[in-house]
């Protein structure tokens, strides 16, 4: 199974934080692969909503990477399928308060089968990339004065 994960402190509170990443619609702030994205009209908000995703892909293409906020507890969880692409990992967010803001942890699970375990130290370097995003949302949401 490829697998991705990493912890990151943002100095900002834990709603504003967990609200921001469940809304899919602000991805392009803080996800350099994300090329597009818009909710998909008539689903709900939160656990049920789904996002349709343009992620950059080889030679710049753009590929699909849809996916569906599968369950969503304010403030303190996320998890997420990729219904559409290529890959389609698993996805979770962990937000916790702590001293000086909220500690956000993003996890990324993908099991791979058959020829896809030949393809899994490159798949496990594009989701560390990805989690590695969370620097990105740290740096975005501490700029923003309120």
């Amino acid at each position: 199974m490829a697998h991705a994960e990493q912890t990151i402190v943002i100095n900002r509170p834990i709603n504003e934080v967990f609200n921001f990443v469940l809304d899919g619609n602000q991805n392009m702030l803080w996800r350099p692969s994300v090329s597009d994205v818009q909710v998909v009209p008539g689903k709900p908000s939160g656990a049920g909503a789904v996002f349709k995703q343009g992620l950059k892909g080889p030679g710049g293409r753009r590929m699909d990477g849809d996916y569906q906020i599968v369950e969503a507890n304010s403030p303190k969880f996320i998890k997420f399928e990729v219904i559409a692409g290529p890959a389609r990992p698993t996805g979770t967010y962990e937000f916790d308060t702590v001293s000086n803001g909220t500690q956000v942890k993003f996890v990324l699970d993908y099991p791979t089968k058959g020829l896809q375990k030949l393809m899994e130290p490159l798949i496990n370097r594009a989701m560390r990339e990805e989690v590695g995003c969370l620097t990105n949302l740290k740096a975005y949401l501490e700029s923003k004065t309120n």
